[in-house]
């Protein structure tokens, strides 16, 4: 199994403030990776300490299977990097910006420039200083993508993005992914990595919590149930069960846990309507975080 990106205890400690702790990942080549967890969890320090933007405390990080200090050079020239937040100089024009990144690598990036440009509505030959937040975020992605990388890393990549503009960025990170590119996708919007992701990463204060694929954290996880009662609802206690809400007539509850002993709990209630559906990615990161 070739691993793009593979991290062995990575730790990242800033005195007496919390950074990453024993952050083991392993990325496989060709697949879209999610790095989940809010604002502050220690997504972005994995991913400067990856690229050494910042020194690591201890263990080990590589990517393409160099050291990602003592390659960092090699590493960085097939790598795609959008930050949470882009700077630039204000006074030069997009177009000048993005020919001086491209010169940087050993390839005419020119078409690829445009036809980023075109899809995300961004006029080339306008100053940054001039841009909006969004606009800017678009100088970023066309930025970290001209070169046609093997490793695309986006950090918080939506922000300031309006809904369309965003659907295109997906469908322009799929095509990257089938061209062949690895991509390590970070964000605290659940809703964006149910979308484009494989499997997934849950960072809980600086540490890994949970590994798995898109599809076993929602199968495995919790049901939402809603029920509607013939009289007046009384509460009901059942192991795995948890946010009950009795209102009226009405009873919602989320429960994990063996369906068969739930259908025989809610026999006992004189029943009008019943549904049990599968919770959203996002109440189902909720109860990582309890």
């Amino acid at each position: 199994m070739a691993f793009v990106i593979e991290t062995n205890k990575l730790t990242k400690a800033y005195g007496k403030s919390r950074g990453i702790i024993d952050v083991d990942l392993k990325i496989e080549e060709g697949e879209i990776f999610g790095f989940i967890g809010p604002n502050g969890a220690g997504k972005s320090t994995t991913i400067r300490t990856l690229l050494s933007l910042i020194s690591k405390t201890s263990g080990d990080a590589k990517i393409f299977g160099l050291d990602c200090h003592k390659d960092r050079v090699e590493i960085l020239n097939n790598i795609g990097y959008l930050p949470s937040e882009v700077f630039y100089y204000d006074n030069m024009k997009a177009i000048d910006l993005l020919k001086y990144s491209a010169s940087f690598y050993k390839k005419d990036c020119t078409k690829k420039i445009e036809d980023l440009a075109n899809r995300l509505e961004l006029d080339l030959n306008k100053k940054i200083e001039d841009m909006s937040l969004g606009n800017k975020k678009k100088v970023g992605i066309i930025q970290g993508l001209l070169h046609s990388p093997k490793l695309i890393i986006l950090d918080e990549p939506t922000s300031g993005l309006d809904p369309l503009i965003q659907k295109k960025f997906f469908e322009i990170i799929k095509e990257e992914n089938k061209r062949g590119a690895t991509v390590l996708f970070s964000s605290h919007i659940l809703s964006e990595v149910q979308k484009i992701c494989d499997r997934v990463a849950i960072i809980k204060e600086g540490r890994i919590i949970s590994t798995q694929k898109i599809s076993d954290l929602q199968e495995q996880a919790y049901k939402k149930v809603f029920i509607t009662t013939k009289l007046e609802a009384s509460s009901i206690l059942l192991e795995g069960m948890s946010d009950l809400v009795v209102q009226g007539n009405s009873i919602s509850f989320m429960y994990k846990g063996d369906c068969n002993k739930l259908v025989q709990e809610l026999t006992k209630l004189n029943i009008q309507n019943i549904e049990i559906n599968e919770p959203s990615l996002e109440e189902i990161f909720l109860h990582y975080y309890v």
